[in-house]
């Protein structure tokens, strides 16, 4: 197949897919006010840095004197952060009030609806708190009709002040409230005079760290976020529990029917250490309590803009740990942006992965827009950890590649790996794809699109061309885990094959080059049988050490 018909395919099937897509144009940055803590001098360098980026006027930083500490109470939080910078908003002319009625906020003669706002988003930079603890002296009408566990007063700040466009109402402290944008498809309505000011925040566990998220944002922006999924479901099939499964299943369908390349796992565990997670543009996963498996290694192949993101109750506990939970670690290691939870949110009241990607991915929706798209519950739990106008997906994948092919950028190969799996998932043949491949200059010098070839050539039976297929790209890569990957890959279609004995040499030269390589156990055990069978003792002793030396770990 040319390229010009696969380009065509991969048109028609986007519109099928998505739509018309609705995203509100890229936001400049002034529809964006910035929150700093003023006792924190680091706090005002982020706001200034991500304001200098961005170009945000300096009309729309804001200072506000409040706690350093990651936790404050309701009490603080109501006369340090959400009063003045209501104050704020409406004295600069961002928000503008109807008169009339009463409110909780009428000390700062907020009485009426909100009827016209200049911005959109609002952005706590690193130093502002994080949690809201709670208020058990707090008694609320109401209080008493709702179920027991959510009865609580206690929530994110960024959740609660994102209904600061609500102020001029009454509003309930406890408990989750409906967020009316959950699972709105057209980005212009995302808008304060709807009720909700989307609030992300600038954090991690350091300035350096939180300044790393905002640059791989800008550059994600410019060149495409580029890489692989990886869901990491439980495969859970019924119960309360499956809901989690279902948007996991459900947003790896979205990234595969995008043109990524997407792995689903299934398993009840998380991906173990060994994982060979190369070159991560998305991830998602669920449910160990703090940060684990291959997110616990000194590096992680996280790709400039990554998302990624891990549910639990308190994945988000704390943003200021590069150890502690999920969040913390995972900007640590290099992710862009990322969401989590400070209290225990109940699955439910979790952001809905599906939700998100579909309007991140599929409607070129900014990170802010889909992520407030995917939150079902406001005045809750959850925290949005990045970039508000980071937007990697505005621009069509045909637009794209068309750059990519003028500026002879080197990220071409993804935007090709992208053409095939969508001519692919679109009904397009096996056999056109893999000679549109084989046919591809671009092949020869790429590890992304010859380790591509290699797998359509083991769908297509032709192992022995997959072989030399995987065994070129394994030359190529610079990626370590995309090494590992290849090497296990290569294995077992060696393994799959008569000449067994090879193997033993194959692994051994694995196993030589990457001692420390969390999986080898379950080779071995593979293995050891072959050395005996084969008369290979030498092998065989090799094999049953590094066993030995596997199972004392």
């Amino acid at each position: 197949m040319s390229f010009q018909k696969i380009i065509h395919c991969v048109r028609a099937s986007l519109l099928l897919i998505f739509g018309a897509c609705n995203v509100n144009g890229k936001d400049t940055g002034e529809s964006v006010v910035v929150v700093y803590n003023s006792r924190m001098p680091e706090s005002k360098e982020i706001a200034e840095y991500y304001a200098k980026v961005r170009k945000i006027p300096q009309v729309n930083l804001f200072g506000i004197r409040m706690s350093k500490e990651e936790t404050v109470s309701r009490k603080d939080y109501e006369k340090t952060i959400q009063e003045p910078l209501l104050k704020l908003l409406v004295k600069g002319g961002f928000f503008r009030f109807d008169s009339g009625g009463t409110g909780r906020f009428s000390k700062n003669k907020i009485k009426g609806p909100l009827v016209d706002a200049s911005i959109r988003y609002a952005v706590a930079c690193y130093g502002v708190p994080l949690r809201i603890s709670e208020d058990p002296k707090l008694k609320e009408e109401g209080v008493e009709e709702v179920r027991k566990e959510l009865r609580a007063n206690h929530s994110a700040v960024d959740n609660e002040l994102a209904l600061i466009p609500r102020a001029g109402g009454v509003l309930k402290r406890f408990g989750p409230l409906n967020n009316p944008f959950y699972g709105w498809t057209n980005a212009a309505s995302f808008h304060p005079t709807n009720g909700i000011l989307m609030v992300a925040r600038l954090d991690g566990p350091s300035p350096s760290s939180v300044k790393n998220m905002i640059d791989q944002a800008v550059a994600a922006e410019k060149n495409g976020l580029w890489g692989r999924a990886y869901f990491d479901a439980r495969g859970i099939t019924n119960g309360s529990y499956r809901i989690g499964d279902d948007w996991m299943r459900a947003g790896a369908e979205i990234t595969m029917k995008a043109g990524l390349e997407t792995y689903l796992d299934l398993k009840p565990e998380t991906f173990p250490k060994g994982f060979p997670l190369s070159r991560i543009a998305y991830y998602a996963g669920w449910y160990d309590g703090s940060v684990s498996g291959p997110f616990q290694k000194k590096s992680v192949e996280f790709m400039p803009g990554a998302f990624a993101y891990h549910l639990h109750s308190f994945s988000a506990e704390t943003i200021r740990s590069d150890s502690r939970r999920w969040a913390g670690p995972l900007i640590a290691k290099g992710a862009t942006v990322t969401m989590g939870c400070v209290y225990e949110p109940y699955l439910q009241a979790t952001p809905d992965i599906k939700a998100f990607t579909l309007s991140f991915i599929g409607r070129g929706f900014s990170f802010g827009e889909a992520a407030y798209s995917s939150l079902s519950s406001l005045s809750w739990q959850t925290t949005l950890i990045g970039d508000p106008l980071y937007r990697p997906f505005g621009v069509s994948p045909r637009s794209r590649h068309d750059i990519l092919l003028k500026n002879k950028d080197p990220r071409i190969e993804w935007s090709y790996q992208k053409i095939v799996n969508l001519s692919l998932v679109h009904g397009g043949k096996l056999s056109d794809s893999i000679q549109f491949l084989q046919n591809l200059k671009e092949t020869l010098t790429s590890s992304v699109l010859s380790e591509k070839l290699g797998d359509l050539l083991v769908k297509s039976k032709d192992k022995h061309s997959a072989l030399q297929a995987y065994r070129e790209s394994l030359d190529l890569t610079s990626s370590l885990q995309q090494k590992k990957r290849l090497y296990l890959r290569i294995g077992d279609l060696i393994l799959e094959s008569t000449n067994k004995s090879y193997a033993l040499i194959w692994y051994r030269t694995f196993m030589e080059e990457y001692p420390d390589y969390e999986g080898i156990g379950p080779i071995c055990k593979i293995l050891i049988p072959i050395a005996e069978k084969t008369g290979k003792a030498a092998d065989s002793a090799y094999y049953e050490n590094k066993l030995r030396i596997w199972l004392k770990r």
